[in-house]
């Protein structure tokens, strides 16, 4: 393909991946009230969200909006980005693809629910609680749902990884002893990941975000591995 053709089927795609998120804001905005009754349930059930501005309401509810539609869009946007920068694969190794889409999907949502579960409940905590005899945290609703969406958001992908690196021993090309040898570049880019999923400068939070996504890491080894000899079983 020409750097043209490149352009065009990038231009396709992209187009695409818009429609398929385009399709997930508007079933968002449907449920948008209800996603923002859940949650507000650490911020405070009893406690209505804090708007400064004439805006952040509005703001906050298609912040929502959006993450439910990004949500929604996953296997699509999945799709689109590995047929984007795997081209020419055979209709095996496109079975391989669509096959995963669904547990890739699957891995999101455990990703978005262990992060509901397990992340926010004590960082929401340490926060609230951070020298209470000088603070007296009232978060606003713009702030509160900027931080739980994006954590929400991201792990959830971060969740998808090992999937992923599943797919792609299956299509050759990655290696276990690569992921391996580079455990040391991981580390670094899962600190690097939790300080941008999480903008804070406290080592609690970031610990909360390194410890999952090291062992995410650790997994997507594993099943490179397993997908390296499937590889070989199916060949």
């Amino acid at each position: 393909m020409s750097l043209l053709d490149h352009l065009n089927e990038l231009r396709s795609r992209a187009v695409k991946t818009a429609i398929a998120v385009a399709i997930g804001f508007v079933f968002g905005m449907l449920i948008a009230p209800q996603v923002l009754d859940i949650l507000r349930q650490p911020y405070g059930s009893e406690n209505q969200f804090i708007a400064l501005g004439p805006t952040d309401a509005v703001v906050s509810f298609f912040r929502v909006a959006l993450m439910v539609g990004g949500i929604l869009a996953v296997p699509v946007i999945t799709y689109q980005l590995l047929m984007f920068i795997l081209p020419g694969l055979t209709n095996k190794e496109r079975r391989y693809l669509l096959t995963a889409l669904p547990a890739i999907f699957l891995l999101f949502i455990i990703g978005v629910l262990f992060t509901w579960f397990v992340l926010i409940p004590p960082a929401i905590g340490f926060f609230d609680n951070f020298m209470p005899d000088l603070f007296n945290p009232q978060w606003t609703a713009e702030r509160y749902l900027g931080f739980v969406t994006a954590l929400l958001f991201w792990m959830g992908a971060a969740f998808e990884t090992p999937l992923i690196f599943f797919v792609l021993s299956l299509l050759g090309l990655v290696q276990a002893s690569v992921l391996l040898k580079n455990w040391r570049v991981a580390i670094v880019g899962a600190a690097v990941a939790a300080a941008l999923i999480t903008p804070t400068i406290d080592p609690v939070n970031m610990m909360l975000v390194m410890g999952p996504l090291l062992a995410l890491y650790l997994l997507s080894i594993l099943l490179v591995l397993g997908g390296r000899r499937l590889a070989k079983l199916t060949d």
